[in-house]
């Protein structure tokens, strides 16, 4: 028998085919999937934006505290509760998974290979998220085309295979002046190290500011190729 939510996601992209990707196509979602659509924040801009577009929405907040971020996180994370007023559920590392991880590799052994790396995220991250998205039908993102080049084609609304999950990134085609400006006019709190180089925020130890001239991602896991440089929680179709 066929997915019946994998049936209601191409009913949407059909009709999103016919112009629906607009302003209005959030209040769509959370109409028709009553508190099943959830949003992941990790404080960035861009999520900045979309916790504005669906601050009076049905829509759930989580984010991922990896246990390794910036003080200036989790200070962006209280500020936004305030000025959101609204709760931001937060998930964690398996502590065990965690505790045998680090004491059989050491806790920067991600600096060593791209395999130590991954593993390192899938424990802080990937597995985390699967928990969060359980039991919802509908994924949204601030991803935007800009982030990287294996992100240039991607989809607005997506069909998640690995999550089961409708996947929708509201802001996919802003541009970084877009997202900035939205964040200045509507006063929002934001992660002050945006104003010190860094573009993509992740875990502490793999994250710098950039230089000019650098890409996007050039200050997440700066160690490795480009092409290896995403942590497993957005792999497109």
């Amino acid at each position: 028998m066929e997915n019946t939510l994998k049936i209601e996601f191409d009913e949407l992209l059909e009709k999103a085919s016919e112009g629906a990707f607009n302003d209005g196509f959030l209040e769509i979602l959370a109409s028709r999937f009553p508190g099943e659509v959830i949003f992941s924040t990790s404080f960035s801009y861009e999520d900045q934006v979309v916790t504005h577009l669906i601050k009076n929405l049905n829509i759930d907040i989580f984010t991922l505290d990896t246990g390794r971020l910036f003080e200036q996180t989790y200070e962006t994370w209280t500020s936004s509760r305030a000025f959101f007023k609204k709760n931001i559920k937060a998930y964690y590392p398996d502590p065990e998974s965690l505790q045998q991880f680090v004491s059989e590799n050491g806790p920067d052994s991600f600096y060593q290979s791209v395999e130590q790396r991954k593993a390192c995220c899938n424990i802080r991250k990937v597995i985390p998220l699967k928990k969060a998205l359980n039991g919802y039908k509908v994924w949204i993102t601030g991803l935007r085309s800009e982030h990287s080049a294996g992100r240039k084609e991607m989809p607005q609304l997506e069909w998640d295979p690995d999550h089961q999950i409708i996947k929708f990134h509201p802001i996919l085609h802003w541009t970084t002046e877009q997202v900035a400006d939205y964040v200045k006019t509507n006063h929002l709190p934001y992660n002050h190290l945006h104003k010190k180089g860094f573009v993509s925020i992740g875990c502490e130890p793999c994250t710098r500011a950039i230089k000019e001239g650098e890409d996007f991602r050039a200050g997440r896991w700066w160690w490795e190729d480009a092409d290896k440089k995403e942590c497993g929680l957005h792999v497109h179709q």
